[in-house]
C-alpha cells in the first residue's frame, strides 16, 4: 500500500480536516462515525471480511473542538498578521517572512503575542535592533493574542496526492505546482 497508507477526513459538510491513517479511518467506520466517500483498490483482509481502504471519510455527525488558547508559533503568528509584512504591508510567501520583536529583546522586549510580528527581511535588516520609532518604522496593526485558531493548514506536494482526494482540496496555487494548501 503506497497512497493508501493515508485517509482524508471531511467534516460532515465535505470540508478537509486533517489525514488520518487507514486503519483510524476503519476504526472510525466500525464505530459508526464516518462514512467512506473514496475507495483505495487496496484491500484489507480478516478471515471472515474484506474491506476496501478508505482513501476519503465524512464524518456523520458534528463535533466541537474544545476551546484551547492558540499556540504560539511561528505559522500562526504569520496567520494572524495575513502573511504580510507589518511595516511595509507586503503579502510575502513564508520563505520571504521571520518575525521581529517591536521592542528588542536587547532592551528587554519579550517573545509574546503582544511583540512579535511578522516581517519581511528587508524591513528586518532595516529596523535592525531598534524599535519601530527609532528606525522610523510605523506598526501596521498593534500586535495581541489571538482569539481564534488561525485556518489548520495541511501541507501537501501535489506528487503524493491520491487521485481520490483531488475533489476534495482546496488549491491555493496551480495544481501542476509542486506544492499545494488544503484549508480544514
Amino acid at each position: 500500500m503506497s497512497n493508501a497508507t493515508r485517509t482524508l477526513l471531511l467534516s460532515q459538510g465535505y470540508e478537509p480536516i486533517k489525514v488520518i491513517s487507514w486503519q483510524r479511518a476503519i476504526t472510525l467506520l466500525s464505530l459508526g462515525k464516518v462514512e467512506v466517500i473514496e475507495e483505495y483498490t487496496d484491500e484489507v483482509r480478516t478471515m471472515s471480511l474484506v474491506i476496501k481502504v478508505p482513501a476519503v471519510v465524512r464524518l456523520l455527525r458534528a463535533f466541537r473542538r474544545h476551546a484551547k488558547p492558540v499556540k504560539f508559533s511561528r505559522v500562526n503568528i504569520y496567520a494572524r498578521d495575513g502573511y504580510r509584512c507589518q511595516y511595509c504591508g507586503v503579502r510575502c510567501g513564508i520563505s520571504e517572512l521571520t518575525y521581529d520583536h517591536v521592542i528588542p529583546r536587547a532592551k528587554g522586549g519579550k517573545t509574546t503575542w503582544e511583540n512579535i510580528v511578522t516581517c519581511c527581511y528587508p524591513c528586518n535588516g532595516k529596523k535592525g535592533n531598534r524599535t519601530p520609532s527609532e528606525a522610523k518604522m510605523a506598526l501596521r496593526t498593534q500586535p495581541a493574542r489571538p482569539h481564534w485558531v488561525p485556518a489548520v493548514t495541511i501541507r501537501v506536494s501535489t506528487r503524493s496526492v491520491p487521485d481520490a482526494w483531488r475533489d476534495y482540496l482546496y488549491w491555493t496555487g496551480e495544481i501542476e505546482s509542486d506544492e499545494a494548501s488544503v484549508a480544514s
